[in-house]
């Protein structure tokens, strides 16, 4: 009888802790810029829903990424472990390894029902989910295609973010309610090529932004920055990426125009072709072209941002309608950063700031105080490891990241001291290779292979990272205590390329 008392407290005792695991809704966004984000200080647009999380939860305002391009990002916040660990360096030649271990596959193997709707771009199909519905590659903005679990492929009519959030909530619907869940919704706003919701192509015309102080950016003192192809001057298409097509021909052989619907086509290209005769009527040239192309992609993008804002408070309300709430942890997080203009540039890839660092904001009922800021360095590399901590699962040892909830529940625990980046791309946009370690104050970055040499920064005197200073007279011990630190850091994250490139270099 006793035995029996026993084996039932415990039951009981295990129910319960079982019924407290928390659920978890992790939102992955693309490019999407923390420098237009309002919880961080933006003025560019307003972003209610990404601010309710702030609000309700915590700021984060020292995340970094590892390596800030798209499928690198999601297989490190997948794995924890940094790409030379996980083996996808690069979009262009990498595919991801399904049978490797992930958070994902740890919270299914306890119990939790698991999922990843929308944007996946990791060349093979997940593995370790109890449901998973993908967009092939990049994803479409309209009328978006889906590679389905029973190896189906879905065309969906309507707006890729809507669309998202329409599956991601039937999945929620239809989900066993005694069990937890975690849901991984990825969106592809705001990736290029910026093509917004008929209902929001007007949301930003009538608005006019300001130049960023570096928007003529010489690149002097910084090799790897003046051989790059990324700006909004020289880089950005007229028709491919701001809609401003030659002709009708050229206007057909879009395949994002072509796959819209009747209906969608004409209210779209309305828009784009009265911005285009008006354009045509300036015949602009020089500055005023460069000028006028930053403002047409500022409206994209930002319109693009308000549906991914939008949608963010479609999760955000479904889980208050179904009282979801108060045991759900929601993170927003973007796959990297992006440049609004800044050097000249669109897209991301380098280790400066607006690049490396990305916006994410947390929300955790009962653990986080509503409206905490947070200055820790944490990592994309720190998401899994801190979400299985959170449901009490014990962080696998090949997990490179480490877990920040220590850091946001009022612990004293100290965090990193310095971040490592390591980016491996050698294509589209002539981006360098480069490796390199931030301490918050100093950034020192060694490029290797299409450039090849050192660049170190001083953060505090030069936030906009203009002048490299390496070798000046005066940071002799700096640079010798970072490339120190470097060492320290490619040791302990065992990445063999970068100790080959150091050692002979």
């Amino acid at each position: 009888m006793k035995h029996l008392l026993t084996l039932g407290l415990t039951l009981i005792i295990a129910l319960s802790i079982h019924a407290q695991r928390p659920n978890i809704v992790l939102i992955v966004s693309d490019d999407h810029s923390y420098q237009t984000i309002s919880a961080y200080g933006s003025k560019l647009m307003q972003t209610p829903n990404i601010d309710r999380i702030a609000k309700e939860g915590i700021r984060f305002d020292k995340a970094y990424v590892t390596n800030s391009i798209c499928g690198p990002s999601r297989a490190v916040i997948l794995t924890g472990k940094y790409s030379h660990k996980n083996g996808f360096k690069d979009n262009a030649n990498s595919s991801f390894d399904g049978s490797q271990n992930t958070f994902i596959k740890e919270l299914t193997r306890t119990g939790y029902q698991t999922a990843w709707i929308g944007k996946w771009h990791l060349q093979t199909n997940p593995q370790g989910f109890t449901y998973w519905q993908v967009l092939p590659g990049q994803g479409s903005y309209y009328n978006p295609d889906f590679l389905m679990m029973n190896g189906e492929r879905k065309r969906v009519e309507g707006y890729v973010s809507d669309v998202v959030e329409d599956a991601a909530e039937k999945w929620l619907t239809e989900r066993d309610p005694n069990q937890p869940f975690c849901l991984v919704i990825g969106h592809k706003n705001t990736h290029r090529t910026w093509m917004p919701d008929t209902k929001d192509l007007r949301l930003f015309n009538q608005s006019k932004f300001t130049l960023p102080a570096n928007f003529y950016d010489s690149y002097e003192t910084r090799e790897a920055a003046a051989v790059q192809d990324m700006t909004i001057d020289k880089t950005m298409r007229m028709g491919y990426d701001l809609k401003m097509f030659a002709s009708k021909e050229e206007e057909e052989k879009d395949l994002s125009i072509k796959r819209m619907t009747k209906a969608q086509r004409q209210a779209y290209m309305t828009f784009y072709d009265s911005i285009h005769r008006d354009f045509q009527s300036k015949k602009l040239s020089g500055k005023a072209l460069v000028e006028w192309k930053y403002q047409r992609y500022m409206q994209d993008y930002l319109a693009t941002a308000a549906s991914l804002d939008r949608n963010i408070g479609r999760t955000l309300d479904y889980l208050d309608k179904h009282d979801l709430s108060k045991n759900t942890i929601v993170i927003y997080v973007s796959d990297q950063g992006f440049y609004m203009g800044e050097h000249g540039w669109f897209d991301k890839r380098f280790m400066y700031e607006e690049s490396f660092r990305t916006p994410m904001v947390l929300r955790y009922p009962g653990v986080i105080k509503s409206g905490s800021v947070n200055s820790n360095m944490v990592m994309n590399l720190d998401i899994g490891p801190t979400l299985l901590d959170a449901a009490g699962i014990k962080i696998p040892n090949d997990m490179q990241g480490k877990s920040f909830l220590p850091l946001i529940k009022g612990s004293a625990k100290k965090g990193r001291d310095a971040m490592y980046y390591h980016y491996y791309e050698n294509g589209e946009h002539s981006v360098s290779p480069h490796f390199g370690i931030s301490t918050g104050r100093y950034k020192l970055i060694r490029f290797y292979t299409r450039v090849s040499g050192w660049e170190l920064f001083d953060l505090e005197k030069d936030p906009s990272e203009m002048k490299n200073i390496y070798g000046q007279k005066g940071y002799e011990k700096v640079t010798a205590d970072l490339k120190k630190k470097l060492a320290q850091l490619i040791d302990q994250y065992e990445d063999e390329e970068a100790k080959k490139i150091l050692v002979i270099h």
